[in-house]
């Protein structure tokens, strides 16, 4: 079976100001690269379109009229001191969520062996009630929340190699007993949540707090307890929050990761995932500031996709 890479056209025009480090080129980069590699494994979609209903088991109603009205009619406004929107950015925000709508049927209803999805904005830091850190609707959040009520699971896995914590993930499955939530992060560091000691209700969430400088041996050593974590648990379906912003040439971090782990850490995630929920897989890009080292490492997280086919 083929691995799906889901993107939109609306992306681009999610307008954040010169600057500002979550730009278009993010993804015009990693698809541009995809396209250059292509090959006759890759199933390219669009985003699938959806019912507001499917928001509201994310986010609460107020908060999604809020950023509904938020839209300006021309130039930018703030969310938060981060989260900048324009025009063009209430497309791009539901396209993100439907790329993962359509990552998941893909994989569910074996269209494709796994997905990637390539948008922006990212998701990881939206909490229930809040945009925060470049984040408007937490992406990877709607999807587990989607598995559970279309498809009926009671076991989702979301791992997130993003160097920042995603607080907004944490927030949204505090109380799940359905969703594990694991992060590796940069620790103390925005946003300032991810301690050890965050573990949620039912157990369900696990913090790796890492100190800037950890480099690829002491970072794939923590990664042991990820996958630790997901032999106990035995989820269902895997989805990953993909930043890639702790590679070591990232300028809004300090973890030293090479290209390489990514697919190092992908790999050993797919080699267990086997076991649980047969390589059922659905990766949602976050965080990657450096143009060459995000395609570099998305390209190799993608061909640890692959080669699971």
């Amino acid at each position: 079976m083929k691995t799906g890479l889901i993107t939109s056209d609306t992306y681009q025009y999610h307008n954040t100001g010169n600057g500002h480090p979550e730009k278009i080129d993010r993804v015009t980069a990693i698809i541009e690269n995809f396209k250059k590699n292509d090959n006759n494994n890759f199933v390219w979609k669009k985003p699938s379109k959806f019912e507001k209903s499917l928001l509201i088991k994310t986010h609460s109603k107020d908060y999604i009229n809020f950023v509904e009205n938020s839209f300006p009619q021309n130039g930018l406004s703030f969310l938060d001191s981060d989260t900048v929107i324009s025009p063009g950015s209430k497309d791009a925000t539901l396209d993100a969520v439907g790329c993962v709508i359509a990552a998941i049927d893909g994989v569910q209803n074996k269209e494709f062996k796994n997905a990637f999805c390539a948008v922006r904005p990212p998701g990881h830091h939206a909490e229930k009630n809040k945009a925060m850190g470049f984040c408007i609707y937490n992406n990877v959040a709607i999807g587990a929340n989607y598995l559970i009520d279309k498809y009926k699971l009671k076991k989702i896995a979301i791992i997130d190699f993003d160097v920042h914590h995603g607080n907004g993930t944490q927030d949204i499955f505090y109380s799940n007993d359905k969703v594990l939530y694991i992060s590796t992060h940069q620790y103390p560091y925005y946003p300032g949540s991810g301690s050890e000691k965050e573990t949620g209700k039912f157990n369900n969430i696990l913090n790796i707090p890492l100190t800037a400088g950890t480099d690829s041996e002491e970072y794939l050593n923590a990664y042991e307890k990820v996958l630790n974590k997901i032999k106990i648990f035995k989820p269902e379906f895997i989805l990953f929050s993909a930043g890639f912003d702790a590679h070591k040439n990232d300028p809004l971090a300090q973890l030293n990761l090479e290209s390489e782990d990514f697919y190092k850490l992908t790999k050993r995630t797919l080699e267990l995932s086997k076991f649980f929920c047969n390589g059922k897989v659905v990766s949602i890009l976050e965080g990657g500031y450096d143009i060459e080292a995000l395609q570099e490492s998305s390209k190799r997280h993608v061909d640890a996709l692959l080669e699971f086919n």
